[in-house]
C-alpha cells in the first residue's frame, strides 16, 4: 500500500487572501526575524483581523533549527493555546513549525523521537498553514521535518504523514526581490528534489508527472529569477516549481545528493540547497548506467537530445553544472571554501552520516561506505565520477 499526500495549494496573485476565509479562534505565526522585518507578518496579521482571528507571533526560528528552538515554540503555542499554526518563512522556518505542531500537541515526545510509526492525532489540538517565502525548499507541501542536534553536529530526519501541512499559500510577492544568492541556493534545491524523486526507488505515476513539470521551469526561470529579481513570471514559476518538485520527492522520497548534502551541511554549515546543487552531478554520475533510463526521460522533458540514454544522461549532467556555474554556484567542496586538511579529517564523520540517511537506500545502485568515500573525494576535487 502506498500513499501519495498533498495539502490543499491555494496560488495566484491574490492567494493570501484565503486567510479571510479561515475558521477559528487564535493562530501562532511561527516566523524568524527578518521576515518580521520585511513586513510579511504584518501582512499576515492583516488578512487574519479580517477572518476574526487573534494571533501572536513567535518569531525565533534561526537557520538549521534546533531542537531547542522548537521546544521554546511549543512552549509558546501551550500557553497561547492556537487552533492554526501559521508557518510564515523558507524551509527552517516550515520545519520548525512542523515539529513545534507534534509537540504542541503531544508534549510528552521529544522532538528527536518525532516518527512515522508514532500517532499524534495532530488535528485534534490544531491545523498548520505554510506559506513559503523561497522557492526551493518545497517545504510546504512534505511532511518531513529536519532539526539539528547542535551537541552532536547532526542533522536530524524526522516526520510523519500526519505533519503535512493542510494548507500550502503560494504568494508570489513574498518570493519578489530574492537576493541572487538565496535564489540561486534554493532553486538548485528544487531542481534536486525534482531529478531525485522522479528516479527513486519510491516512485509512483503520481510523483513522476510533478517531477518532470517542475524541472521544465527550473530550466526556464531559474536563471531569469537569479539575474532580475523583479522578475514576475519568473519568480512566480520558480514558486511552482518548488512546490511541484517537492510534491515529488515529498511522496518518493529523495536521494543520494541529499544523503551527502545533509552531512556536509552539519559538519561545515554550509546552506542546504547550495550542498545539494554541489552534490547532484556527482551523484547522477555515479547512477548514470543504472539510472539511464530515468535521467533521459528528465533530459528529453527538458529538451535535450541525443543518440543513446546515456549521451543524454551526459549532457543533463552537463547542462546542471553549467546552470550552478552561472547561478554562481560553487561545483565542488574545495570551491565552497572548505579547507583541504579539515576535510579530509572529516571523511569518516562525512562518509557514516551519509550511509545512516534513508535516501541513501532509495536508488538505484546502493553505494558502500568505500564508494561514498570516494564520492566524498570527487565532490572535494571536483573530479567526474567513473566508478
Amino acid at each position: 500500500m502506498w500513499f501519495f499526500g498533498c495539502p490543499t495549494i491555494v496560488f495566484g496573485d491574490d492567494a493570501l487572501e484565503y486567510l479571510r476565509d479561515i475558521r477559528g479562534q487564535r493562530a501562532l505565526i511561527v516566523t524568524d526575524r527578518n521576515i518580521v522585518e520585511l513586513g510579511f507578518v504584518e501582512q499576515v496579521a492583516g488578512e487574519l483581523e479580517k477572518a476574526g482571528l487573534q494571533h501572536r507571533v513567535f518569531a525565533g526560528v534561526e537557520s538549521d533549527p534546533t531542537m531547542q528552538t522548537v521546544e521554546a515554540g511549543a512552549r509558546a503555542a501551550r500557553e497561547y493555546r492556537p487552533d492554526w499554526l501559521i508557518a510564515l518563512g523558507g524551509g527552517s522556518v516550515i520545519d520548525a513549525a512542523k515539529a513545534v505542531w507534534v509537540l504542541y500537541a503531544r508534549p510528552d515526545i521529544r522532538p528527536d523521537a518525532i516518527s512515522p510509526t508514532e500517532l499524534l492525532d495532530l488535528r485534534r489540538t490544531a491545523r498548520l498553514i505554510a506559506i513559503p517565502t523561497t522557492s526551493g525548499t518545497g517545504a510546504e507541501v512534505t511532511w518531513g521535518i529536519v532539526l539539528t542536534d547542535s551537541e552532536e553536529r547532526r542533522k536530524l530526519a524526522l516526520g510523519s504523514r500526519e505533519t503535512l501541512p493542510d494548507i500550502a499559500i503560494l504568494n508570489p510577492s513574498f518570493v519578489m526581490n530574492l537576493p541572487p544568492q538565496i535564489t540561486g541556493d534554493t532553486g538548485m534545491d528544487a531542481l534536486a528534489h525534482a531529478i531525485e524523486g522522479y528516479a527513486s526507488t519510491w516512485r509512483s505515476d503520481f510523483s513522476n508527472a510533478p517531477a518532470l513539470s517542475a524541472v521544465k521551469l527550473v530550466f526556464r526561470y531559474l536563471l531569469r529569477a537569479y539575474r532580475d529579481g523583479s522578475d514576475q513570471e519568473a519568480r512566480t514559476g520558480m514558486m511552482h516549481a518548488a512546490t511541484l518538485a517537492s510534491m515529488s520527492f515529498g511522496n518518493a522520497m529523495a536521494g543520494l545528493a541529499h544523503s551527502m548534502a545533509h552531512a556536509l551541511g552539519a559538519l561545515f554549515h554550509l546552506p542546504h540547497g547550495r550542498t545539494v546543487g554541489l552534490c547532484l552531478p556527482y551523484t547522477m554520475e555515479y547512477l548514470a548506467e543504472t539510472e539511464a533510463e530515468k535521467y533521459a526521460e528528465i533530459g528529453r522533458s527538458a529538451g535535450i537530445v541525443g543518440d543513446s540514454q546515456l549521451q543524454i544522461t551526459r549532457t543533463l549532467v552537463a547542462q546542471i553544472r553549467s546552470l550552478a556555474q552561472s547561478l554562481g554556484q560553487p561545483l565542488s567542496v574545495r570551491e565552497a571554501g572548505i579547507e583541504p586538511g579539515l576535510y579530509e579529517e572529516s571523511l569518516p564523520a562525512l562518509v557514516e552520516r551519509a550511509e545512516n540517511e534513508v535516501t541513501t537506500v532509495t536508488v538505484a545502485r546502493v553505494p558502500d561506505g568505500s564508494e561514498l568515500n570516494q564520492l566524498f573525494r570527487c565532490a572535494y576535487a571536483g573530479e567526474n565520477v567513473d566508478f
